[in-house]
């Protein structure tokens, strides 16, 4: 499907994608990672990423940087909300990077990869725009104003929704502690 839209491209979209790829591809990949917990998964979100914007040449995109960066955020998190319904892998093979060196026990290692995989998944499980809000801000770390700025709507609603989207939130982590899927 690649060489099919590679042989799509005109030599200017070549250079262009190939441009915004160097530029973003790290973002955008390192984006999907610490949303998904899990770099091959990452990986599939970022080429999805980059295979949709060489499907859309001719589609103008105001700023690229911001659209792929949006772009990893919903790809990931929409992946979280397709594997909710997959079986999960045992914990032992869910090792999460971020976690692993830090020198801690094996069971606070495994007591934090398990929060980190009920995360992924009460996030997956919020409404799209409100996940979204809660990774740029806790995840990615961008403030308020930058995520309104980002998301085209005003600081009021990021403050509203970001207030609603963590009681949902930890209402889930306390059930998910108490075995309630």
């Amino acid at each position: 499907m690649a060489a099919a839209s590679q042989a799509i491209l005109s030599a200017e979209g070549r250079d262009v994608l190939s441009q915004l790829f160097a530029e973003h591809h790290r973002r955008v990949l390192l984006t999907a990672c610490r949303i998904t917990g899990n770099m091959a998964d990452a990986e599939d979100v970022a080429q999805a990423v980059f295979l949709r914007l060489a499907n859309s040449e001719g589609q103008p995109i105001a700023s690229a940087g911001s659209y792929l960066y949006r772009a990893a955020i919903n790809g990931a998190l929409d992946l979280l909300r397709r594997q909710k319904a997959a079986p999960a892998e045992p914990l032992e093979e869910a090792a999460n990077e971020a976690f692993a060196g830090r020198g801690s026990s094996p069971e606070a290692e495994a007591s934090n990869r398990q929060l980190g995989a009920w995360l992924r998944l009460a996030i997956g499980e919020l409404a799209p725009r409100a996940a979204e809000m809660f990774t740029l801000r806790y995840l990615e770390e961008l403030g308020n104003r930058e995520i309104a700025e980002l998301m085209g709507t005003s600081q009021a609603v990021v403050a509203v929704t970001l207030h609603q989207a963590r009681s949902r939130l930890k209402k889930r982590l306390r059930e998910l502690e108490r075995g309630k899927p």
